[in-house]
């Protein structure tokens, strides 16, 4: 691929481009176009508060189809143990938005998105479900920039510490029960959930905060209250598992 970034972005050089996609850029560590991740970097909300800009969804359908894709390939190949249902159920916890928004944040792509005044001021920055969209995006830009094996290569690099950790992985699965046990485990009383929302109808947002006893406090977002709820869980269990309130 074309390591001259100048050629492939149209923006003339390196120093005419917003210094946090080239740093961020270099931090994913594939050849990937600085104006393509930018593109993947601009969320809707920020694109129409400046006059309709482009903005990252059609980056996001493509690096959906890739990282499901790339994760398929790696749970046939190497877990030749699992049966179908199996594997199933793996695929679909580490393509989940819990999974990730919790890849996005180990990366800090939170503070790398372009959000608009409105999103930013509600917490935007790390809502699973931008966090998640924002990350399919990266991927498809990454495809698009350095080719199909830089962009596997790119999402095994990112989800292989989900798998790294056995615990943690079946938490992704079904946070709401691993949160449950773990509350049980500490003689805490069961976890209690509150669902606050905003916006209109048709892009409604959800904020989940669960309460374990004393023990810990947490909050989650996403488009749905199954979603939040679930965000706000995988949080709780995560701080109950480290032992920090």
């Amino acid at each position: 691929m074309n390591t001259n970034h100048s050629d492939h972005t149209g923006i003339g050089s390196v120093s005419e481009t917003d210094p946090g996609v080239v740093v961020f850029a270099r931090q994913l560590g594939v050849d990937v176009s600085y104006e393509l991740l930018d593109l993947a970097l601009t969320h809707r909300s920020y694109a129409y508060e400046h006059g309709g800009l482009p903005h990252n969804e059609r980056l996001e359908f493509l690096g959906d189809s890739i990282l499901g894709q790339a994760v398929t390939v790696m749970l046939y190949r190497d877990f030749p143990h699992l049966d179908e249902g199996q594997l199933a159920k793996r695929r679909a916890s580490l393509v989940s938005t819990i999974a990730l928004a919790e890849v996005a944040r180990s990366i800090g792509l939170g503070e790398r998105i372009k959000l608009g005044k409105g999103e930013d001021q509600t917490g935007g920055r790390d809502k699973a479900s931008i966090l998640a969209d924002t990350m399919e995006a990266v991927i498809g830009a990454t495809y698009l920039s350095a080719g199909p094996d830089a962009a596997t290569a790119l999402v095994l690099r990112l989800v292989n510490p989900l798998l790294e950790n056995p615990e943690r992985f079946g938490a992704a699965m079904d946070p709401k029960t691993s949160l449950q046990e773990a509350a049980a485990a500490i003689g805490a009383p069961a976890p209690v959930y509150e669902i606050a929302s905003s916006g209109p109808d048709h892009n409604r947002r959800f904020v989940a905060t669960v309460t374990v006893g004393t023990a810990v406090t947490a909050t989650g977002s996403g488009t749905s209250k199954k979603h939040a709820e679930m965000a706000a869980a995988l949080e709780a269990w995560s701080r109950i598992s480290a032992g920090t309130p």
